[in-house]
């Protein structure tokens, strides 16, 4: 068996077939778990694995409190660290006991040896298992006894114990069928039809897969799913019926595909492959191998990856490319050698003897021909073992045939007692008349006991149905007293920023005169200098001119820093006026992608207007199935209008810095979340350090020079997105290393 292989993903194979055989059967390993923790009022179902051991240390209190976390937290390690998670189990073990609770004592007892299956110690999970089956055994308790079966019968399986296998799969399902637990019963008809399949007996393992098929479908188990339509496929592949084989595989994968199972839809991938290779068509299974090579890589699985190497260099070697197929078949026997699997040993060394005679080259090829051959001895030693299994459980079957006959007639004599007994009691009954009466009198009271029984329980089962709608009602009333309160700050907030905003227009107005007085008499008080400079000046002594040029020069000087400071203040103005007033836009359906094409375009011609000498490389990948979304336009026009023209600031002020010299790239992306969409603006500028990127957001704060920013773009930009329009607006960004903002609006 292979110890390196990553958990969940099973042993190299049952019986020694190739991994997609089982693929979907080792998926009931964590259906098996999961029924272990049971559902109990009060208790978070998920708990992540740190939560958990917080709270074994905060309370240490050996109570059946603290076997259930443990049993919870081993289910949040038994993926990751199965060795932890086996000393958790022992530990619940231990506690269990000390409190003679015979549940957790079984539930520890079942963890304990599915943890120990898969390191794989198959005696000491077969030695847990039967404990566990023992107590269920002895309690009655059907559903769980029929759970133990399911590991005792998965455990043989992997063993290659065929026969044993076969017997504790039939026997869980008996007891499974004596429950409402479909779900158990569910997962024993899986693998007792796959075991069926195995033993070759194909009539028993068809009709069993299929009723397993229906029921994961009821159910809505699409793990059972995948696992019996895999079965299904392997069945009929052994059968040469390719069409059904290929239909059964191609449902698998896309149950796998749908829940993301990426090493169970490999199986499957790999089980194409092999059809169509026996089918003789390499091109096919060129296809489904290379999607099986992706799987490989994209899961690390590196116990697979031979398996999907050999199928490729099988069908190179049909396609008469035999280097390809000497490179694969290498590689795969390297790996193989590391894992021990002989069988794929064998094929990787048939393989590149047929590769090395296709290329003439009949000394390498009859050397591989030789330890092919030594590979072949052994895997017939494993092939007969096989056999004899096979041969056994006819055997015993014939025997069990034998008892059941036995047992049938032993009832049937018990049947004809029975009724001799019968009559006899009936003649004694015709005697006592008056004891009849009596039993009447009783029956009817009885009778009447259970109609007032059940008028009693229709009326408690209605004030139940009345208690239920009570307390849902009382949860629909608090989430609209919820609703109503949130709606009420909101409209609280909206009335304060609304108040703000008149404030800042009150303001900003009031600037705006006194600040235009200053911009005119600092231009005229500029031009009076300059007339002064032409006439007056040139009348004054030599002697007094160097003088006047001296203070008409720092007057001139003054005057230009007044008017630069008055227009910085008049820009910051029309900003705040800007920035407090309210939208008259009406909200309405827009397509965004052409609203972000159109403003993309307008903001690089605005930029190139005024920076000639400015290029940049505009990419824009924008989602074909965004729907039309709900908003104001003009100002999310606004918003977008701003964020690109500061990115084209920082891709400019790249080049001016001198940082490395590299393109200068501007990306969009626009694409659908659950309940939103989202734009994402990427440039590779000058980028921001962590204390600019906190204060961006903020009214007034601006990294450019006095003149060309206000420091409110962004700002506004916020508030129409978060407030206006109830989305998100976020930054992100490194210094040298470029800037991404993200755009999210309801959809």
């Amino acid at each position: 068996m292979n110890q390196g292989h990553p958990p969940f993903t099973g042993p190299p194979g049952l019986f020694g077939l190739p991994f997609r055989r089982i693929g979907g059967l080792l998926l009931l390993w964590l259906v098996l778990a999961a029924g272990l923790v049971e559902q109990r009022p009060g208790c978070a179902q998920s708990r992540n694995a740190d939560s958990l051991r917080h709270l074994l240390r905060t309370n240490r209190r050996l109570d059946t409190l603290r076997v259930q976390r443990l049993h919870e937290l081993v289910m949040e390690l038994a993926a990751v660290n199965a060795p932890q998670a086996l000393q958790l189990s022992h530990q619940a073990l231990r506690i269990s006991r000390q409190l003679a609770d015979t549940p957790s004592i079984g539930r520890s007892l079942l963890w304990i040896s599915i943890l120990q299956r898969r390191l794989p110690n198959y005696d000491s999970a077969r030695h847990y298992t039967l404990l566990a089956q023992q107590l269920y055994a002895r309690r009655r308790d059907r559903p769980r006894e029929a759970r133990a079966c399911l590991e005792l019968s998965l455990i043989d399986a992997q063993q290659t114990n065929l026969t044993a296998a076969l017997t504790w799969g039939l026997r869980g399902l008996r007891l499974a069928e004596q429950t409402a637990d479909l779900g158990v019963q569910t997962q024993l008809r899986a693998i007792i039809g796959d075991t069926y399949g195995k033993l070759g007996d194909y009539t028993s393992a068809l009709p069993i897969l299929d009723r397993a098929l229906r029921d994961g479908h009821r159910l809505g188990d699409d793990q059972a799913v995948a696992a019996v339509l895999n079965s299904l496929g392997s069945v009929y592949q052994r059968l040469r019926n390719w069409p059904a084989a290929l239909r059964y595989f191609r449902r698998a994968v896309a149950v796998c595909h749908r829940m993301g199972d990426m090493q169970n839809q490999l199986a499957n991938e790999i089980g194409l492959a092999e059809v169509y290779i026996e089918q003789g068509q390499p091109v096919r299974a060129l296809l489904h191998g290379r999607l099986a090579r992706a799987l490989v890589r994209s899961t690390q699985d590196d116990f697979n990856q031979p398996s999907v190497e050999l199928l490729l260099a099988r069908a190179f070697l049909l396609l008469h490319q035999p280097d390809s197929t000497l490179m694969l078949a290498s590689h795969a026997r390297e790996l193989s050698r590391k894992t021990r699997s002989n069988g794929n040993l064998a094929a990787a060394t048939e393989l590149l003897a047929k590769a090395y005679a296709e290329l003439n080259n009949y000394p390498a090829a009859y050397q591989q021909q030789r330890l092919f051959s030594a590979y072949q001895d052994t895997l017939a030693g494993e092939a007969t073992q096989r056999k004899t299994s096979a041969l056994r459980y006819g055997y015993e079957l014939d025997q069990k045939e034998t008892q059941i006959a036995l047992l049938t007639q032993t009832r049937q004599l018990q049947a004809q007692r029975s009724a001799r007994q019968r009559l006899q009691l009936y003649a004694l009954l015709a005697g006592f008349v008056g004891l009849v009466l009596v039993v009447g009198l009783l029956g009817r009271n009885v009778h009447l006991k259970q109609r007032i029984n059940r008028n009693l329980n229709a009326q408690n089962a209605q004030v139940a149905r009345q208690r239920d709608d009570l307390t849902r009602a009382l949860a629909d009333l608090t989430q609209a007293l919820d609703r109503l309160k949130s709606t009420q700050n909101q409209l609280i907030q909206r009335e304060k920023m609304a108040s703000l905003g008149e404030l800042t227009a009150g303001i900003a107005h009031e600037i705006q005169n006194p600040l235009n007085f200053v911009n005119n008499f600092s231009e005229v008080s500029t031009e009076l200098v300059e007339e002064f400079m032409d006439g007056p000046w040139q009348q004054l002594p030599e002697a007094e001119k160097a003088y006047a040029t001296e203070l008409l020069a720092t007057l001139t000087d003054n005057l230009h820093k007044i008017s630069q400071h008055g227009h910085r203040a008049d820009s910051i103005v029309k900003g705040m006026l800007q920035h407090s007033q309210a939208s008259a836009g009406v909200s309405e359906a827009v397509n965004l992608n052409t609203l972000v094409t159109d403003h993309l375009t307008m903001a690089y011609q605005l930029f190139r207007s005024k920076n000639p000498s400015f290029n940049a490389t505009l990419v824009t990948d924008l989602s074909p199935q965004l729907p039309a979304v709900r908003l104001v336009p003009q100002d999310v026009g606004r918003v977008l209008l701003n964020l690109f023209a500061n990115a084209f600031y920082a891709l400019a002020q790249r080049r001016n810095h001198g940082l490395p010299d590299s393109p200068l790239k501007l990306e969009v992306h626009t694409s659908l979340l659950a309940r939103q969409v989202q734009i994402r603006i990427l440039d590779n500028g000058i980028g921001m350090s962590e204390e600019t990127r906190q204060k961006a957001l903020l009214p007034f704060f601006t990294t450019k020079p006095p003149g060309e920013g206000t420091g409110l773009g962004l700002s506004l930009s916020y508030d129409i997105i978060v407030q206006g329009h109830g989305g998100t607006l976020n930054i992100s960004s490194q210094p040298s290393g470029g800037t991404e903002v993200t755009v999210r609006l309801p959809r």
